[in-house]
């Protein structure tokens, strides 16, 4: 009988012989196979265990906390150790998971341009700090696997024409046709470089910091194993492959989400869950909904992906009082199967991705979208489209300040709108992650864009810890009103099994005005009813239109006041959410 680790190894060569197809490799893949094996520490010797087909590695406990390392700031203290503190202090109660965005070394982009993958950042801390936070939290990193610092040693060498890293780089030449390229910047796609060869032209999908790799070399697919390895020696559970739609790269094409790419996160997730089998692998595809769902694969690629299309949907939604593109959306999104779901946010370090809503909300929708935000004090960037026109790629602000008012203007509903938005997320399927800075009601920092020139920094604010303690002490602040309610939403949704990521969905049709769907658990015993008035007017719901069980007891989980199904209707004030649940029997 065949053993665990020859079946491994068959398994390993066959997604490098998909990925190497047409490229000459120096080694076989059955060597190659084996040094990735070793690398991600499995031997022929060690019992290795098949990882679970189909099994969630989460529960409806699972929430995610997006932070940088330095979010919070304390002077004489790392701010690796302040933020370990405020999880601690804020969070511990009603977020199990943190994100903490890339924490090493680096040269721009806010940590996406690193120049060190082994280290921790100097400035916020070292792995002591990193191991520490990774033993009371799951701690989620981020791969950077597209592209690393033009300041990078690796970059140096590539310069230099020796040592590792040296081919390390994607180069093409300006004479070839790369019209087909999809980018998400207006800057040059190459960069010119004088090396110990000659002139180069480096691919740079991002910025000319920020240098492709070339995944036609193993050694590079064997550095990434290798740093993968070491993220899990210091305690990363839940991977974040940034920008990986883009890895792989062939002239004549557009680039994006190319086969090759898509085996690439395959082979990553038979490594990395074969080594550990708590591991989630999260792809960060920042494109439109079909080709961001194909990063699932047949449950055999990432375990989750982000939700992409969410935030633009449900900014949209809450800002014109008509849930009607959002319906559409979620009536079109398929269940994910088991050993999959979605990573569902608001709010990010980026901002509101508009390439996921393509082809689901109407360009007229997209520019009063895009006018609204600016309104409200944002900034939009660009990317070059097809035809070589600007398009609006991001619209960057602070999550409280996008929800400040709707398309009439700004007005007194901020708060309640803030939280129905939350409500919602919370209660979709999937895993939630909610950005540091929509925790805690932080606005527009017109100062950081001004000093960094960075559009995106306008919701990277750094709080000082004691300014910080001194707002969320106030029970007149935002700050501290928001921080409550959403503890108040988190408590309530960790203890309902149907909330699970993988429980049941269904859309409710409840005009435009009221969004709703209903929740069930896989078994079966619990649903609940989650309803929100996304107008700033009150709205009736006609309870024969959710078809409460009149068997059944049912409660406002958010009020904790009875349900009666012999009710003929409820009202929902301006932005009010009511998750109605049954209530179990005996």
């Amino acid at each position: 009988m065949q053993s665990t680790y020859n079946q491994l190894t068959e398994l390993v060569e066959h997604h490098l012989a998909v990925i190497y197809n047409d490229v000459e490799l120096p080694l076989s893949y059955q060597a190659l196979a084996q040094d990735l094996l070793s690398t991600i520490g499995l031997s022929e010797n060690q019992d290795i265990p098949p990882p679970l087909r189909h099994h969630n590695n989460w529960t409806q406990q699972d929430a995610v906390l997006i932070t940088y390392g330095d979010s919070i700031e304390e002077a004489g203290v790392k701010p690796l150790k302040t933020l370990h503190k405020f999880l601690n202090e804020r969070c511990i109660d009603n977020l199990n998971s943190v994100h903490i965005l890339p924490f090493f070394p680096y040269s721009s982009d806010d940590g996406f341009s690193v120049i060190d993958y082994s280290s921790v950042n100097e400035s916020l801390g070292d792995w002591v700090d990193i191991k520490r936070i990774a033993t009371d939290f799951r701690l989620m990193s981020d791969v950077v696997i597209n592209h690393c610092s033009a300041r990078s040693a690796w970059f140096d060498n590539f310069i230099k024409g020796e040592g590792l890293g040296s081919d390390f780089f994607y180069t093409a030449s300006p004479d070839e046709d790369l019209s087909n390229v999809v980018r998400p910047r207006t800057s040059p796609l190459l960069r010119e470089t004088e090396t110990a060869t000659g002139m180069q032209h480096v691919w740079c999908t991002f910025s000319h910091d920020q240098v492709d790799f070339d995944f036609r070399n193993p050694k590079v697919l064997q550095t990434f194993v290798s740093i993968i390895r070491q993220y899990l020696d210091n305690g990363v559970r839940l991977f974040r492959l940034d920008a990986v739609a883009f890895l792989w790269k062939k002239i004549g094409t557009n680039c994006i989400n190319l086969e090759q790419t898509h085996e690439v996160v395959r082979l990553l997730r038979t490594l990395i869950e074969h080594a550990q089998s708590d591991v989630i692998i999260i792809t960060e595809t920042n494109i439109p909904n079909r080709e961001n769902l194909a990063y699932l694969g047949n449950a055999n690629e990432a375990h989750a992906i982000y939700n992409f299309s969410l935030p633009p949907l449900l900014v949209n939604t809450l800002i014109t009082g008509d849930c009607h593109y959002l319906k559409s959306w979620l009536m079109s999104m398929p269940p994910a199967q088991n050993g999959t779901t979605y990573f569902n946010f608001i709010a990010s370090h980026d901002g509101i991705g508009l390439r996921p809503a393509e082809g689901l909300l109407a360009d007229e929708e997209l520019t009063v979208l895009v006018n609204t935000m600016q309104n409200f004090g944002g900034r939009v960037s660009w990317r070059a489209s097809e035809n070589g026109q600007q398009k609006a790629y991001e619209i960057n602000i602070a999550l409280y300040d996008a929800l400040q008012g709707t398309t009439k203007g700004t007005d007194k509903w901020g708060f309640q709108r803030f939280i129905c938005a939350h409500a919602i997320m919370l209660g979709l399927e999937g895993i939630p992650g909610i950005y540091i800075h929509s925790l805690l009601a932080t606005g527009n920092d017109y100062e950081r864009v001004k000093n960094t020139s960075h559009n995106r920094a306008i919701n990277r604010h750094k709080w000082q810890y004691g300014e910080l303690q001194e707002q969320l002490a106030s029970p007149y602040s935002q700050h501290h009103r928001v921080l409550k309610a959403m503890g108040e939403l988190l408590t309530i949704r960790r203890r309902q099994v149907a909330f699970h990521p993988n429980a049941t969905q269904f859309t409710l049709q409840l005009g435009n005005h009221i969004f709703g769907f209903w929740r069930q658990s896989i078994d079966r015993r619990q649903s609940i009813f989650c309803l929100s008035n996304i107008s700033d007017e009150p709205q009736e719901i006609h309870l024969s239109d959710i078809n409460l069980v009149g068997t059944d007891q049912w409660l406002d989980l958010m009020t904790q006041q009875p349900i009666y199904a012999s009710q003929s209707s409820i009202v929902l004030a301006p932005y009010q959410t009511m998750w109605i649940s049954n209530l179990p029997k005996g």
